[in-house]
């Protein structure tokens, strides 16, 4: 039997209440809540497998790995925290678990463009700043319908169309940039710049890569209406962050809803938390009890096919 060895449990188990039985009949799993770069030499030693949670695995720890460690499991969708070239140069497979959140991370960025265009978390500031003009007085905050707005969704894999399908629903225009044109109904694909130009809402479903990394700066930013939101629950490094603050302070563009940040945790400094103009999560799209429980058991599928000699969703 294959040993198995899950670096950082916690992340994904963080409320203790996930059920990680379907992989003890296939695989001896040895979990670890968390586990520090020294740790980790030590606990993947007469491992075969490797499991993490967006855990940074660089080339100075990986060329270290052991000869037993034969597959990489991220256990999430992005896996830009894992070395790649020394991967492969200590002939190990890397894997990923895309799908698991499809549904809780489009139902995040829809949620966030209804609130912005209620200023839902702009109101419940104001009411815990004991300001309760918008009762006492004619509403004091921008609201209006989303139907016939056009919202730009970057990235047409299963979340953006995901995301897609609920905005037509909702009756809205829909743009969409993407690196191929998908048939995909009722939308229309255009450049990058026009679809900042054009678009009420922007919302970010692209992986994040060395083509990716700051695609939205200051002159991007600058290409919307100062009357438009940019919304990412994607990779916080996709937006550079600096610019966006800037973008924000000067109004260049109405506001932000982030479920992602360019540095994880985000420092409690940041100027973000203080704007009224932004809605800020932590990185919560993936973590539905829902999604996560279905994280484990397709977690499961890639070791037992890999250990099958059926390898799936490799990514090196």
């Amino acid at each position: 039997m294959k040993n198995t060895v899950f670096l950082n449990a916690k992340k994904l188990n963080f409320d203790n209440k996930m059920d990680f039985s379907n992989l003890d009949s296939f695989t001896k799993v040895t979990r670890y809540d968390t586990s520090t770069e020294n740790e980790i030499l030590d606990r993947v030693q007469d491992q075969n497998i490797v499991v993490t949670k967006e855990l940074p695995l660089g080339s100075d720890l990986i060329s270290k790995f052991p000869s037993t460690v034969e597959l990489i499991c991220e256990a999430g969708t992005g896996y830009n925290n894992i070395d790649m070239e020394a991967a492969k140069k200590k002939n190990i497979t890397v894997c990923n678990v895309p799908g698991y959140s499809t549904d809780a991370v489009a139902q995040l960025a829809i949620t966030f463009m209804l609130s912005l265009s209620s200023s839902l978390a702009l109101q419940q500031t104001m009411i815990k700043q004991n300001n309760f003009d918008n009762f006492t007085k004619d509403l004091q905050v921008p609201h209006f319908e989303i139907k016939n707005k056009t919202l730009g969704v970057i990235g047409a894999g299963a979340i953006g169309q995901s995301v897609i399908k609920t905005a037509l629903s909702l009756g809205m225009n829909v743009l969409v940039y993407n690196r191929s044109v998908k048939p995909i109904k009722d939308v229309k694909f255009v450049s990058l710049e026009e679809l900042l130009k054009e678009s009420d809402f922007v919302t970010i479903h692209c992986p994040l890569t060395d083509n990716t990394k700051h695609l939205i700066d200051i002159d991007k930013l600058k290409m919307m209406k100062t009357s438009s939101f940019i919304i990412n629950t994607a990779r916080g490094a996709i937006i550079k962050e600096s610019d966006l603050i800037e973008a924000l302070s000067k109004n260049i563009i109405a506001g932000a809803a982030l479920d992602v940040q360019e540095k994880e945790p985000l420092d409690t400094k940041s100027p973000l938390f203080s704007m009224e103009n932004v809605i800020l999560t932590p990185h919560i799209g993936c973590k539905c009890i829902e999604s996560r429980q279905r994280l484990i058991e397709l977690l499961g599928k890639n070791i037992k096919s890999f250990i099958d000699g059926n390898p799936i969703n490799v990514v090196s």
